[in-house]
């Protein structure tokens, strides 16, 4: 059984198992970068990392029409709901849930979470899936953290990570965070959808490339790896 593993930009993917679709923050509408439209996006399950715009993207409205399960912390579940989507499901930092598909848990992310309208929208977080035998973890927005050695106890199979600084971990700090992580495939993002997040990957996986063991994979929006 293979996992298809789809970046759309930014930070959004698209987790396909046999028989589940499992967006990640899907920023398209107003993203530069986007391959796909949000009307042309299939899900079951959409997970939240936290309360910015370009996180949020376009959840209500492909929630709404597809009856995905919306999966984020509890104060963005409220306000979720509040938009008129019907199936939620809260979790927060530290805690995992087993769904039919696999198992995800809540990790910590150094980032903020204030909500297109102002509204708190609690702790951000990453993702760590645990699906199919695979693990991969999704480090969403955040700065480097010396907790992400203990994540990669785990034995992390595909990372995603931030690379493009300002807003996020930059470069050197991306790749101090593989050699806490330790992965065995590492897929860098959030860079170029605005000009202050302009990166260069391709140099940084030759930096991770010659000071690990990780091998890195750079995606062209709507480009996949298979697990």
């Amino acid at each position: 059984m293979t996992l298809k593993v789809t970046w759309y930009s930014h930070a959004c993917f698209l987790i396909e198992t046999d028989n589940t679709k499992l967006l990640v923050d899907p920023f398209l509408t107003g993203n530069p970068l986007a391959p796909v439209r949000a009307d042309q996006i299939q899900a079951d399950y959409i997970l939240v990392s936290h309360g910015h715009g370009d996180h949020v993207g376009d959840t209500v409205e492909i929630a709404k029409r597809t009856g995905a399960t919306v999966i984020s912390n509890y104060e963005i579940q409220n306000w979720i709901s509040g938009q008129g989507v019907a199936d939620v499901h809260p979790q927060h930092i530290g805690g995992g849930f087993d769904y039919p598909w696999g198992r995800v848990k809540l990790t910590i992310a150094q980032h903020g979470s204030a909500l297109p309208d102002g509204s708190y929208g609690g702790n951000p977080c990453g993702f760590l899936f645990y699906i199919q035998g695979k693990k991969i973890y999704h480090a969403c927005d955040t700065g480097l953290f010396y907790d992400m050695k203990l994540i990669g106890e785990e034995g992390v199979d595909l990372a995603i990570l931030p690379i493009g600084d300002n807003f996020t971990m930059g470069p050197d700090d991306a790749l101090r965070a593989v050699k806490l992580i330790k992965p065995t495939q590492v897929i860098p993002i959030h860079y170029d959808t605005f000009e202050v997040i302009k990166q260069d990957p391709r140099a940084w996986a030759v930096r991770v490339e010659k000071e690990t063991p990780s091998k890195v994979t750079v995606l062209q929006p709507g480009e996949h790896v298979a697990l």
